[in-house]
């Protein structure tokens, strides 16, 4: 039976920082409010674009694992934040890398995304379409935050981190999966002004709004993630106590213990980046998961649990078998360019321009419903 093994992972973070302080500079908060709701302290605001993140994050994982991007066969781009509706994002990583015979694909599942795309490039592994993939997570969710709602715009930061997986004859990378979705409570969740049902005289397209329903959201979330966890691991045979890491979706700090708790795994075992980076949606998983490498919390053969959620909603759980190398073959001199902006300096442009936006918008639907009638 052929397998689909992870043998390269890298990271590609911002490095402008977001304090719980910057934001108490123009949200009604502070930090001991935030952190006793999420357990979070700071986030990352992007400089540079989701694809240009994602090749950063690309060519760490490649030098990890010892590839280039022409053994590459298969790109999975895992984001709800595509810099393009058209084309699709994974095909400028693929021109960036040199993957000239891959196949290319996205993947929106929001938080999950990450996951999901980790299950189709495994499932095309197993079955023989490709021999090498790349899967990434990332998100760039700065410039269409709702930076004026306190509920949301304390929980989220950009990131970015990427996976090889590779056909192999050992027992290891991902032995199963549990995949769901809760669609009848899809509307707890929801991003308004993008996507074409937003292009029209009433809405324009870019000025986001989100409804966040926090108690619905954290109680199907922490539901769902806790029967996930256990489908996939009486499918695999398994028990919580052979559970070594669980490295989670970061949404809150609050979703994650819910979750261990019920799950009956030991918060010990725990992999929590949620204090540095907030939630990423789905870069967290991949994100957490390559920290957890750096600090050698991954050792040889690891049974590794990931459960996660996301807008739709969406849930899963996947169990990982680690292989035997958790040390990169190579590494990459990839990195980001210097931001000429502090993380605040950038969130205030994009909140200045959100409201120059907002003021044009009103004052071209005032003309065209002047014209309309008649007035002009």
């Amino acid at each position: 039976m052929t397998y689909a093994a992870i043998t390269g992972w890298g990271a590609a973070m911002p490095p402008s920082v977001l304090t719980n302080a910057d934001l108490s500079t123009f949200l009604d908060t502070n930090d001991e409010w935030i952190i006793s709701r999420t357990g979070m302290k700071e986030r990352r605001v992007s400089h540079i674009s989701g694809i240009e993140m994602a090749i950063i994050a690309s060519k760490r994982a490649l030098a990890c694992a010892g590839l280039e991007g022409k053994d590459i066969d298969l790109i999975v781009y895992g984001s709800c934040s595509s810099d393009e509706q058209v084309p699709n994002s994974s095909s400028g990583v693929q021109a960036a890398i040199g993957a000239k015979h891959a196949a290319s694909m996205d993947v929106n599942t929001a938080c999950t995304s990450f996951l999901y795309s980790l299950s189709t490039a495994t499932a095309m592994i197993r079955t023989g379409v490709v021999k090498k993939a790349l899967v990434i997570g990332v998100e760039i969710i700065s410039p269409f935050m709702d930076w004026e709602n306190r509920n949301v715009a304390v929980l989220f930061g950009d990131g970015c981190a990427a996976v090889v997986v590779e056909a192999s004859d050992k027992q290891e990378g991902v032995l199963g999966e549990q995949l769901g979705c809760l669609a009848d409570v899809r509307h707890t969740l929801r991003v308004r002004g993008m996507g074409t049902a937003y292009c029209n005289l009433d809405v324009t397209a870019g000025i986001t709004s989100w409804d966040f329903d926090g108690q619905e959201i954290f109680r199907h979330a922490v539901q769902g993630m806790v029967a996930a966890s256990a489908a996939v691991m009486k499918k695999c045979g398994v028990t919580a106590e052979d559970i070594d890491l669980v490295v989670p979706h970061q949404a809150n700090l609050r979703i994650i213990d819910a979750v261990v708790s019920r799950a009956g795994i030991p918060a010990e075992k725990v992999m929590l980046t949620v204090q540095r980076y907030g939630n990423m949606s789905a870069a967290t998983v991949p994100v957490a998961l390559t920290e957890a490498l750096d600090e050698g919390r991954v050792k040889p053969g690891s049974l590794i649990l990931m459960p996660a959620f996301g807008a739709g909603l969406t849930v899963c759980a996947h169990l990982v078998r680690w292989g035997d190398r958790v040390t990169p073959l190579g590494v990459s001199d990839a990195d980001f360019p210097p931001a000429k902006k502090t993380a605040l300096e950038q969130v205030n442009a994009i909140r200045g321009k959100k409201a120059e936006t907002a003021v044009r918008s009103a004052e071209g639907m005032k003309h065209a419903r002047l014209v309309e009638t008649g007035v002009k």
